[in-house]
């Protein structure tokens, strides 16, 4: 059933995997169209490929153009550690928009997981409940904006309300202020770990958060049976209601994970702080929005690729350290942002009409040789 369900939500059918050409009819040697299918594979591997190249090439631009500063160890980690927060919140992003909603109300999710782990922290009580409380605000975000759009209303409304209310709770429980020095939190935000003397300051712990987020989110969705299955919803919830699986309980469980992972990210940024502040900044989505549209995830839903929106987070905090190591103004960095995100939406259309157009035209091909 889980093979079934996958294929159901498969946005271009055996565009990664052309399999065996059919035979040719009436004795007609080629008469396959082989050649679109192979332009095709090109167009998909743009796609799916395509920004790790970009990545590459950017690592090389930079090199050259802010030598002898930016290709070094040091400027790698700081460039890991700006991406870190960026990456988390894309991977909710990313994970509720394969599931086929938009999540919205990240921010506001992140502004009360960090309050509420705040007022705790601050009231004397234990780390590890701080953070847990803080974990289980975003879960508890994340069913009632599941719950709420299953009842047919439309998720994106839901989600700006959400932020709406997320906001002014943060803020009710901050008294209108910010919860200072929280220094318990420094193990998991500006501490470094494995360090090795003078040579190595060693690697922030954002980034193995980072780390185990993502190994474990691309694990789940890619050999798990529900990770599968989250997928093929976004992809097709029709298709997957006929094959008998509960489709809206894997909607909630996308806005699940979606909020679970704006409540950490909330954490993370509070711990890099050691401040927890009941703003919910709108840049947050924005950026995150940025990434996953660079890794090529269907606004659709049913198609992505964690890895790749990982890749997503750090082309734009190369492009960042790169300007800021140049001296350019730093708003410039959010003009390219804001054209990445457009030129990411426009080759996503011309990819998606040209492998169609290809595919369509290979099709005709092979049926007017068999005639």
């Amino acid at each position: 059933m889980t093979n079934s369900v996958s294929n159901s939500g498969a946005t271009v059918a055996g565009a990664d995997s052309p399999g065996p050409a059919p035979a040719p009819a009436n004795g007609a040697p080629g008469a396959t169209g082989q050649d679109m299918p192979r332009s095709v594979s090109v167009l998909v591997f743009m796609r799916d490929r395509g920004i790790f190249v970009l990545w590459g090439l950017l690592i090389v631009a930079f090199a050259f153009w802010c030598s002898p500063y930016f290709f070094k160890v040091d400027n790698a980690i700081l460039v890991a550690n700006a991406a870190a927060l960026t990456a988390l919140f894309a991977a909710g992003v990313g994970i509720g928009i394969m599931t086929g909603v938009l999540d919205l109300s990240l921010p506001g999710t992140a502004a009360v997981a960090s309050c509420v782990c705040g007022w705790l922290l601050t009231h004397g009580h234990a780390t590890w409940l701080g953070l847990a409380a803080g974990l289980g605000a975003g879960v508890l975000v994340g069913i009632v904006n599941g719950l709420i759009t299953i009842r047919g209303f439309n998720p994106i409304i839901v989600t700006i309300g959400t932020l709406s209310v997320l906001s002014g709770l943060a803020a009710v429980i901050a008294g209108g202020y910010t919860f200072p020095g929280l220094t318990q939190l420094e193990f998991m935000g500006t501490h470094r770990y494995l360090a090795v003397g003078d040579s190595f300051s060693g690697i922030p712990a954002p980034v193995f958060i980072v780390a185990a987020v993502f190994v474990i989110g691309t694990i789940f969705l890619t050999r798990t049976r529900d990770g599968i299955r989250l997928m093929a919803v976004g992809g097709n919830a029709e298709a997957v209601r006929r094959a008998g699986i509960h489709a809206d309980r894997y909607k909630v469980l996308g806005f699940v994970i979606s909020g679970l992972l704006a409540a950490l990210g909330g954490l993370v940024s509070t711990a890099n702080v050691t401040e927890a502040n009941p703003n919910a900044s709108p840049a947050i989505i924005f950026t995150a929005l940025t990434a996953v549209a660079l890794a090529g995830v269907a606004l659709t839903g049913g198609r992505g690729s964690l890895p790749r929106v990982l890749v997503g987070a750090l082309i734009l905090a190369t492009i960042s350290n790169g300007l800021t190591i140049r001296g350019i103004q730093p708003y410039w960095a959010t003009v390219c942002t804001g054209a990445l995100l457009l030129g990411s939406l426009l080759f996503e259309r011309v990819l998606q009409t040209a492998v169609s157009e290809r595919l369509m035209a290979a099709n005709l091909s092979v049926h007017q040789k068999k005639v």
